[in-house]
């Protein structure tokens, strides 16, 4: 009989993100099989994103890699590439910056998007290719996948959802899996 491999042994081409009915700030992921409701920006999904509209950029976007909090967490199973989460990596936000949408090392009493944060939302983050090539100031940065809040509270611009959400979405997208979001 001949061998043939389970759909769960390749990634994901493709997940979608959708708002959830009459919710701008709340939505659907979906992707062959997977189904779970998602928190996303405050300003929901915008097709002319800027920085700090706190909007969720409408668009076909790719995972570059998985950053994960090694001090909290295993870890996971997934076809991204894996980074642990240093104390002083962060992401730089501000447009002025030549290092803008770009992940950054912190020196004391720099600034940036701390990624080491005390609560969890950052424990597992998917960095996604949101305005990287070419990188536009200006147009968005730190554009995650990443935790929510406990009431699924809007975010800053990215798409959050649960830890077990997220565990069984890393088990399943790698560097070719498609985010349409919108």
């Amino acid at each position: 009989m001949p061998c043939t491999a389970h759909s769960r042994d390749r990634p994901l081409a493709a997940i979608r993100v959708r708002l959830a009915a009459g919710r701008s700030q709340r939505g659907w992921l979906i992707g062959a099989g997977l189904t779970t409701p998602v928190a996303i920006g405050r300003g929901g999904i915008r097709a002319d994103k800027r920085e700090g509209d706190g909007g969720t950029p409408k668009g076909i976007f790719h995972p570059i890699r998985l950053w994960w909090r090694s001090d909290r967490h295993p870890r996971p199973r997934t076809f991204l590439p894996v980074r642990a989460i240093k104390p002083t990596d962060a992401w730089c936000e501000d447009p002025a910056d030549r290092r803008y949408n770009r992940p950054i090392t912190l020196t004391t009493g720099a600034s940036g998007d701390r990624l080491t944060r005390e609560d969890h939302l950052y424990d597992f983050i998917v960095e996604i290719d949101h305005n990287t090539h070419p990188r536009i100031a200006g147009r968005g940065s730190a554009v995650f996948l990443h935790l929510a809040r406990d009431n699924f509270g809007p975010t800053a611009g990215c798409v959050a959802m649960t830890r077990p959400a997220m565990l069984r979405l890393l088990q399943r997208i790698g560097p070719r899996t498609k985010i349409v979001i919108g």
